[in-house]
């Protein structure tokens, strides 16, 4: 159970900037519940990890002291991807985070299995890490099938492969003090992503991938390790 004052923190913070900017809540989690084992990953309340195909079926998801430890196995041959299903067009996801070395990072992934122009659904994201934020396209950029076959075979881009790879992407220096909880607010309108860390505006990034009518999944993407609590998702 997690302490009330942390709960408050998080209510307050939604409550700042929540209705008519993030939209209808459609779903949230608290993660104050316990797993039946601790061999395999368990997240549940519809959560799913890649961990069964990219870790061996190691536990890379654990439940603890009302949050979500995510961590990469050393069987891993990919980062940590925990699932939830996601659709709307236009929304936000808020949540809470803390990165405890200063290798670490959070990934916000939003994807649509059913678009085949991209390499596995990827649409954009939103990063973080505790120098730094990032924006990306990755619908017309990096993800795009052709372009992201390319890089898999590590075969050069042509021109038209590089021009499409320019701008798709903004890095925004903001820091996240190691071992602390943050908030973190993604929120998604039309062609425009933006993000917003402990209150303060991190900036926007417009592209034209953002504006994919059907984001259907967020993907929590986590290369090495992250804690994550207090999800919300809304749809506009």
């Amino acid at each position: 159970m997690k302490p009330a004052c942390l709960l408050l923190a998080s209510i307050v913070l939604t409550s700042a900037v929540s209705a008519e900017e993030l939209g209808q809540l459609v779903f949230e989690d608290h993660f104050d519940r316990n797993e039946s084992q601790e061999q395999k990953d368990e997240p549940g309340n519809g959560w799913g990890t890649n961990s069964k195909t990219r870790a061996k079926g190691n536990k890379q998801v654990d439940l603890r002291d009302g949050a979500m430890y995510i961590y990469l196995s050393p069987e891993a041959n990919h980062a940590v991807s925990v699932t939830h299903p996601a659709e709307f067009t236009d929304g936000a996801v808020s949540l809470r985070f803390m990165l405890e070395d200063a290798k670490d990072s959070l990934g916000l992934d939003f994807a649509d299995l059913g678009c085949k122009e991209v390499h596995a659904g990827h649409l954009f994201a939103a990063r973080v890490n505790p120098k730094q934020v990032t924006l990306q396209d990755l619908k017309t950029g990096s993800m795009r099938l052709d372009i992201s076959e390319a890089r898999q075979e590590k075969k050069p881009l042509n021109e038209e492969q590089k021009k499409a790879m320019e701008g798709k992407q903004k890095v925004i220096p903001l820091a996240s003090e190691i071992g602390k909880w943050h908030d973190l607010v993604v929120k998604i309108s039309g062609d425009e992503l933006s993000a917003t860390i402990d209150g303060k505006d991190a900036g926007s990034f417009k592209s034209p991938g953002i504006a994919h009518p059907t984001k259907k999944m967020l993907r929590l993407s986590v290369p090495r390790n992250a804690v994550v609590d207090d999800v919300k998702i809304y749809k506009k």
